[in-house]
């Protein structure tokens, strides 16, 4: 059945799954159920300042996620002019890239054709989550899970040159250092590929490699390290290594959790089992509970968890490779990095992405495992599987706000379909500068064309818990602090509209009020006033 493939049938194959992902990705795009985002926006922002001249390092405002991300789509943004639907190519491109490179990987692992195809037909109709994260931008998953599948080619292939030597087996070492080093800079979240794939290079180089080996392949490894992460060190070398180091492990949310580690810990492993898993599948979107294609998910259940039981008899019959650990290695890592560090605080299904990979090689094996040995029925496994992510999709593009999402925060899930019509309002009304929360705050900077500048001084939470951290970029913040005039911006806030409104009236200053879909606007206020100077805009609640 294998050698039926011919590679002209393979490309085929291959177009008809990347033919297929594009054209989902367009649709969404047209229908406009992919919301523009304020983490997306600030992409956008730092890759129309890249060519203003500007050359930052990370993303704006935290220092764990490079700017590579922004480099790409300033030159997409040089090529075919600044608008929203080029960020969304650009992460296109990346993960068809992914798709590609996974048939690869799937191969080598499998050693199946078919296999191989399938997987990458299942990522080409991935379940909602990966369309999602590989659609809108947050800053670099499209770039660490391509990275990701570079590493384990690189890494399979260094692995494949033991106890041999060759030329070209150090230039395998040495282009795995960089991609490694280079991952370290764009994205920790490359830390899930290269450690699995790090161990096992080690694991070869001392068990099977020779006194030259281990010398030759060590030292191109290491310098590929740091000539691949030279931005990541030279950020640490005007800056300090503590601050790049905190970040990594999670600084940027370790605030959130006050409870003790042993807490922490038990919450995180409730969280992966139960919202992490649900999601991994594509039972749910990562932004709420509500489940998907109920009559299909007793099937697509037993079909994973048939895989599940696939993977256990090749560990227990000990027929499982070097390759397949390494693939296992990704979830096994991920899990660990999410209960023992800070990111497990974070719900959101975007740090599970990595798992998709490996889920889709197994899942193309195991089914045709069940055709070489049952049939070609069980090619009907694979509609199952897309018929259900399909479903999903048609689920969330028909229940728009919130569409398919990257917030999953209710009070977050800002309706930004009215964007036009508030920058037409504060056009019009000549406010040009003034406070709001960060959910609007980069959107509007970016789709004004930065002419209404309003930085994220005001809480979104209806408690007022405020983080210094969503005020991203210092330079609007000093334009707007020598405003004479401002206006402010708030949404789907009650609690604060209130408070706002009793600040003002005690402070003697008049205004006016204009509400647009979400965007409750206050206007025309007779003095400026900060928020700092009305308890808002400050870590300590009013």
């Amino acid at each position: 059945m294998e050698m039926n493939i011919s590679k002209k049938r393979i490309r085929l194959y291959l177009l008809i799954c990347v033919v297929g992902n594009f054209l989902l990705k367009v649709i969404l795009l047209v229908k406009d159920v992919v919301p523009f985002n304020a983490d997306e926006a600030v992409v956008a922002l730092m890759a129309r300042h890249i060519l203003q001249g500007e050359r930052p390092i990370f993303f704006y405002g935290q220092t764990y996620m490079g700017s590579l991300d922004a480099w790409f789509v300033a030159l997409g943004f040089l090529v075919f002019g600044q608008k929203v639907w080029i960020i969304r190519l650009v992460q296109t491109l990346l993960y068809l890239a992914v798709m590609l490179t996974t048939f690869f990987i799937s191969l080598k692992v499998t050693k199946s054709k078919l296999a191989a195809i399938i997987a990458t037909l299942l990522l080409s109709i991935p379940v909602v989550n990966t369309t999602l994260y590989t659609t809108a931008s947050l800053g670099g998953y499209g770039e660490g899970l391509l990275i990701g599948n570079i590493l384990l080619l690189l890494g399979f292939a260094l692995l494949g040159c033991f106890p041999k030597q060759s030329r070209k087996c150090g230039i395998y070492a040495f282009s795995w250092g960089v991609m490694a080093g280079l991952g370290l800079w764009v994205f920790g979240i490359t830390l899930v590929y290269s450690i699995p794939i790090g161990i096992a290079i080690f694991l070869y180089i001392i068990r099977k490699g020779n006194k030259r080996q281990r010398i030759d392949y060590g030292i191109k490894l290491l310098l590929g390290i740091v000539i691949g992460a030279f931005p990541w060190w030279l950020y640490a070398f005007e800056n300090g290594l503590s601050s790049l180091i905190a970040e990594l492990g999670g600084g940027a949310i370790a605030g959130v959790e006050q409870t003790s580690y042993v807490i922490r810990i038990l919450n995180h492993l409730i969280g992966i089992l139960l919202f992490g898993s649900t999601v991994v599948f594509g039972l749910r979107p990562p932004w709420a509970i509500k489940w998907f294609a109920i009559p299909l998910m007793p099937i697509v259940l037993a079909i994973w968890f048939g895989v599940l039981i696939f993977i256990c008899r090749r560990i227990r019959n000990k027929s499982i490779e070097i390759y397949e650990w390494v693939l296992l290695g990704i979830p096994l890592t991920l899990f660990l990095g999410f209960i023992l560090s800070p990111f497990g605080a974070d719900p959101s299904g975007r740090y599970f992405l990595p798992v998709s990979v490996p889920l889709a090689i197994f899942g193309g094996w195991f089914i045709v495992s069940l055709v070489k040995r049952f049939g070609n029925t069980f090619c009907l496994l694979i509609l199952f599987l897309l018929g259900f992510n399909i479903w999903g999709t048609i689920q969330c593009v028909n229940k728009n706000p919130p569409g398919i999402t990257t917030q999953f925060d209710a009070i977050t899930q800002v309706d930004h379909r009215y964007m036009g019509e508030l920058i037409e309002f504060l056009n019009s009304h000549n406010e040009k500068m003034g406070y709001t929360n960060y959910w609007v705050s980069y959107p509007l900077a970016f789709l004004s064309q930065e002419q209404l500048i309003f930085i994220p001084r005001l809480p979104y939470h209806q408690d007022f818990r405020y983080t210094e951290r969503d005020d991203r970029y210092e330079p609007y913040t000093k334009i707007v602090s020598q405003a004479t005039r401002v206006a402010y911006i708030t949404t789907n806030n009650d609690p604060l509209d209130d408070y706002l409104r009793e600040q003002f009236q005690s402070k003697g200053i008049s205004w006016k009020e204009h509400l647009i879909g979400d965007y409750h606007i206050y206007y025309y206020l007779s003095m400026p006033i900060k928020p700092q100077e009305i308890g808002l805009g400050t870590t300590t609640k009013p």
